[in-house]
């Protein structure tokens, strides 16, 4: 119910501030130039990491030199002579952060700059002191242990970044792979919905077309009997015979939506199918002012498919995409973009088709439901034009989604995969019993 505070300061910055205050507390404590120093280190810890969240590339390079410097400057005010500090070991400062921040190479580079500064005080002990083989011997092993140091805690410093990685490359693969699951779960759904549907609508359309065809046939014999001799009543049986016709034409829609799919898969080239479907949906509804921008990329392959039915898949969305251009919150600039392109889902090879409007959009709390048969948000509409589209999708075992994108407008996606590995045509009955292969 109540969420822990994170402190401010995490609990080794106060080891730090510990480990300090005790080196401050140590001789020579009159010293101020080396409490200074000392109190400039413990507060560059507490800034390294803004400084290499600002400067990302060039921060953990400034964060080695800053202590390199603050270690030199710090042996110059804690001894007679600064090779003789007993401070000394605070340049393991610079070179354990060097040997975390770095790889191999990098650690020993910086190592060898920060013994380089370290040995840099032999100059003023050569001229003044006398320099005797036994010093030179403990310099340079206290010179090798700081490469020691450095080159084991690099060694676990590379390690951990590598666990990382592996870590983090695991993690996009179960993100990835949960997407799936879901994307899989919602189109399972989906189609246990339109399977249920589809029998549900083909019982009543069947129901609904035989009392109509003798409506129809009845309502024509009454309008050729009183044709002459009552006019009126002629035109009212003329009504009820248009009226048939339109709801004959909603049930043939039904039927077309819950019968099974009979494929005649040929290779085709589905940059044709787009552009002809573009062509249709423009000669029934011509609108000059729609900019069209076509995205293909060379040498897409043919892939297996029932021509008409696919071509169906296209003239709805372009025919959608259209209207959606027409509606009040469209961009002023009316662009619709198609892009075909080579692709590959869940180990199938195959040709993607994306669709894309300057429209509105389609509003969050209504791309769950676009795809469900009868949902629609058109006053005329019957909510079937994307339930079909979806099914044919299905019936070539291929996948369609509605994308989120930053641009305007709604954006579909649908990928058609290549069934037959092969230039063979089959042809292929597909039934909603018969599942979709995902």
């Amino acid at each position: 119910m109540f969420d822990r505070k994170r402190s401010p300061i995490d609990w080794i910055d106060v080891v730090w501030l510990i480990f300090i205050l005790v080196l401050a507390l140590l001789p020579p404590i009159n010293e101020i130039h080396k409490q200074l120093i000392l109190l400039a280190i413990g507060g560059f810890q507490f800034l390294e990491g803004r400084l290499i969240a600002w400067q990302p590339s060039r921060g953990r390079v400034y964060s080695v030199i800053i202590k390199i410097g603050l270690a030199t400057l710090l042996l110059g005010h804690t001894g007679e002579i600064g090779i003789n500090s007993s401070y000394y070991p605070i340049y393991y400062l610079p070179v354990v952060t060097a040997a975390m921040y770095f790889g191999p190479i990098g650690t020993l580079l910086w190592t060898t700059v920060a013994a380089l500064a370290y040995c840099s005080y032999l100059i003023p002990a050569h001229w003044d002191y006398e320099v005797t083989v036994e010093g030179l011997y403990f310099l340079a092993i206290r010179i090798l242990f700081f490469f020691l140091a450095a080159m084991l805690v690099n060694r676990f410093a590379v390690e951990i970044r590598r666990q990382v990685a592996r870590y983090q490359a695991l993690s996009e693969t179960l993100e990835a792979t949960n997407r799936q699951l879901q994307r899989a779960e919602a189109d399972a759904r989906r189609s246990e919905r339109l399977a249920a549907l589809g029998q549900l609508s083909a019982g009543l359309a069947h129901e609904i077309r035989n009392p109509l065809n003798v409506i129809k046939g009845s309502a024509e014999m009454l309008a050729q009997k009183l044709k002459d001799s009552q006019p009126l009543a002629s035109e009212l049986a003329g009504y009820i015979s248009s009226e048939v016709n339109r709801l004959n034409a909603l049930v043939a829609r039904f039927l077309d939506f819950a019968r099974p799919s009979h494929l005649d898969l040929q290779p085709q080239k589905i940059e044709e199918i787009v552009d002809h479907a573009l062509e249709t949906v423009a000669a029934q509804s011509p609108d000059p002012t729609v900019r069209i921008e076509r995205s293909y990329a060379a040498d897409l392959p043919e892939v297996p498919v029932d021509a008409q039915l696919c071509e169906r898949i296209f003239v709805n969305l372009i025919h959608n995409a259209y209207q959606a251009m027409e509606s009040p919150g469209a961009a002023a600039d009316r662009v619709l973009r198609l892009s075909v392109a080579r692709e590959s889902a869940n180990g199938r090879s195959g040709v993607g088709v994306t669709v894309q409007d300057s429209g509105p959009g389609v509003p969050p709390d209504l791309r769950e439901q676009i795809f469900n048969p009868f949902f629609t948000s058109k006053k005329d509409g019957v909510g079937l034009g994307l339930a079909i589209v979806a099914k044919i999708v299905d019936d070539h075992r291929g996948s369609i989604r509605l994308e989120n994108h930053p641009g305007p407008g709604a954006r579909f996606h649908v990928f058609l995969p290549d069934t037959s590995e092969g230039a063979v045509a089959t042809k292929q009955t597909v039934g909603r019993e018969s599942g979709v292969a995902r």
